[in-house]
Formats: structure tokens, C-alpha cells, sequence
């Protein structure tokens, strides 16, 4: 028996209800009601997919060209992309200015000259020495103007010197001057960063300027600034990578990766040094030929830190509590951080 009845017809299904265009309408309904389900349970998996996990953050100055050269060729994003990591960098003028956005937080990672990490650690900021690259004492010099009748160093007594404050150059004028028979306080130290420093001294607001390379490259090619001294016999002049202590110990195998591309491309840089300025001048805003000659003064060998260098740092802290400079005697050995790699 039929449920249905000669009384009741039976239905009409339910797509002969609608024409041909109505039908298709509610395909591509439906086709799209399944796309956005699809996509808010997929999202989540995209996301976690798309954004690595932990972000290198690189304090820098333009000076620092094997970072900037790292920044140019996009090697150290590649090294640490299998980490889920990237990388972010972060220009500072000097590197006073640096070390203060590791102490805050603000970076992981930075490069500076000798002096710089001495005042931090007496401040009380919380970083760690992971490498230097070796001396490189004629990467920092005193220069004065091309016209200047000041041929020694001791001429400069009663001089305005400009430099900019807690440097590696300030460590170098006090062991220039102390060669020379001077004290820091017979001469006028002008403490400006290096930009305002190249303006004081173009204008000769200033007797004298110790600055570091490429500045001391630049001015010697575009103004004829006249080297006076370098750092030969007086200053190591080695350049260090610090790390902020938490990140460094929390993130060990980052740290591995970004120092094994930084000695590979280190090593690159001074086998093409030609083809290396190019890449690096255009960042650092200079002439080819002026970053070429400051890439010729340093070496770039990132190796960890040694009990030797240690040693040698300790030295000028300790020149530096002797002149007041710190508040307080510090030991530079309780920075230095012992890798695993």
C-alpha cells in the first residue's frame, strides 16, 4: 500500500522547486559556506605555520659592517628560518646608546667597540660577551683638520677634543694622551656623538676628534682630515657581540646559528672586499671606496671570547675606576659567557 494518495499528491523535490539560476545560486552558496568553514578551522594551523616562533632582534650601528652586510645579503634570516626564528634589526647611533636597548629590552643582540660593555656592567646591565672579533688598532683614530698646525699629541694640551662618551675612543684618548706625558683632564673633551662630532669638527668648533672607522674613513676622504694617531701601540680596538643574558641562555641554538653565519660571512667579506663595500655602502650612506678602506682596517674573524681578551678588557675597566669614569671596580669575567657549541 502507497502512502500516498490519489488526495495528497506527493512532493515536488526540492530543486525542481527552483529554476535553473535559483539552483545554481545555492551551489555556489553552499560551495562558499564550506570555504569559510574550511578556512576558520585551517586559520590556527596557517598561523602557527606563518609566524616563527622566536624573533632575533640585532642591535646595530652602521659601522658595524658585517652586520650590516648580514642585513644586506639576507643570509642570517635564511640560517635561522629552519629555527621557526627571524630576525629584526634595530639601528642605534653608538654604542652607548645600544648597550642601554639590550639593558631595557629592546634588543637581543648587538656589536660594539671596548668601552662600551664597561659602563653597562658597572650600571648594573644584564648582558653577556659571545664573541669579538680580533684587535684591529688602526680602525680608530685622532684626526684633526687638514690646515691644523697641531702636528703631535701634546700640542693638543688645552685643546677641544670631541668624542662620543663611553666609547672605545675614550679608552684610546686617555692611552694616547698618557704616551704623551697628558692627563685627560689637560685637554677639553667635548662629548657629542658622531654625527654632531663630524659638524663640530668641519666647523672647527673642535681642535680634534678620535672616532672610529668608517667615520674616520669618511672624513679622511670627503674633508681631508689628517690622522694624528691611531690605535697601533696604545689600543687594542676589539669589537665585541653581546647578547642579552636571558635570551642567550633561553635560546642557545640561535645564538649557535647566528655565530656560525657570522664567521662564514665574515670570512667571505674579506675575500671579496671589493664586491663586500658595494653591497655595504649603500646602507652605510658612504662612498664605495670610503667603506672599502674601512673594511681593509678591520678583521672580521668572530671567534668566542678568550681568558686573554677578558684580561685585556679587564685592564681598561680598571683604568676606567681609576679615573672616576665608573663608580665602581668591576670584573669583567662575570660577563663572559661560556658557549656549548
Amino acid at each position: 500500500m502507497t502512502f500516498f494518495s490519489a488526495n495528497f499528491p506527493k512532493p515536488t523535490p526540492l530543486w525542481r522547486r527552483f529554476n535553473p539560476l535559483q539552483n545554481l545560486a545555492l551551489v555556489a552558496l553552499g560551495l562558499v559556506g564550506l570555504a569559510l568553514l574550511l578556512s576558520l578551522l585551517l586559520l590556527p594551523v596557517a598561523r602557527a605555520q606563518g609566524k616563527p616562533a622566536t624573533e632575533l632582534r640585532i642591535g646595530y650601528q652602521k659601522g658595524a659592517s658585517l652586520f650590516v652586510l648580514q642585513k644586506a645579503k639576507g643570509t642570517l634570516e635564511k640560517r635561522l628560518a629552519p629555527l621557526s626564528a627571524s630576525v629584526k634589526w634595530v639601528e642605534f647611533p653608538a654604542g652607548p646608546q645600544l648597550l642601554e636597548g639590550l639593558n631595557v629590552g629592546s634588543v637581543d643582540v648587538g656589536y660594539v667597540g671596548e668601552a662600551p660593555p664597561i659602563f653597562a656592567q658597572a650600571a648594573g646591565a644584564r648582558f653577556v660577551y659571545i664573541g669579538h672579533d680580533p684587535a684591529a688598532p688602526q680602525a680608530e683614530a685622532l684626526v684633526v683638520p687638514k690646515d691644523s698646525v697641531i702636528k703631535t699629541v701634546v700640542e693638543l694640551k688645552g685643546k677641544k677634543i670631541a668624542l662620543n662618551k663611553g666609547s672605545n675612543v675614550h679608552y684610546l684618548l686617555v692611552k694616547l694622551l698618557e704616551k704623551n706625558g697628558l692627563k685627560l683632564s689637560d685637554v677639553q673633551t667635548v662629548y657629542l656623538a658622531p654625527a654632531d662630532a663630524r659638524a663640530a669638527f668641519e666647523s672647527k668648533n673642535v681642535d680634534a676628534w678620535v672616532i672610529w672607522d668608517p667615520f674616520t674613513a669618511a672624513a679622511e676622504k670627503a674633508i681631508g682630515a689628517r690622522v694624528l694617531a691611531d690605535g697601533t701601540g696604545v689600543a687594542n680596538n676589539y669589537q665585541y657581540y653581546l647578547g642579552e643574558r636571558g635570551f642567550v641562555d633561553k635560546h642557545p641554538k640561535l645564538i649557535a646559528a647566528w655565530f656560525e653565519d657570522s664567521v662564514e660571512q665574515g670570512r667571505w667579506l674579506k675575500a671579496n672586499v671589493k664586491q663586500a663595500a658595494e653591497l655595504i655602502a649603500p646602507l652605510q650612506g658612504l662612498p664605495v671606496d670610503v667603506t672599502e678602506l674601512s673594511l681593509r682596517r678591520y678583521e672580521f674573524k668572530v671567534q668566542p671570547v678568550s681568558d686573554s681578551v677578558i684580561a685585556e678588557q679587564q685592564k681598561i675597566a680598571d683604568t676606567f675606576f681609576e679615573l672616576k669614569l665608573i663608580p665602581k671596580l668591576i670584573a669583567v669575567r662575570d660577563a663572559a659567557w661560556k658557549p656549548a657549541f
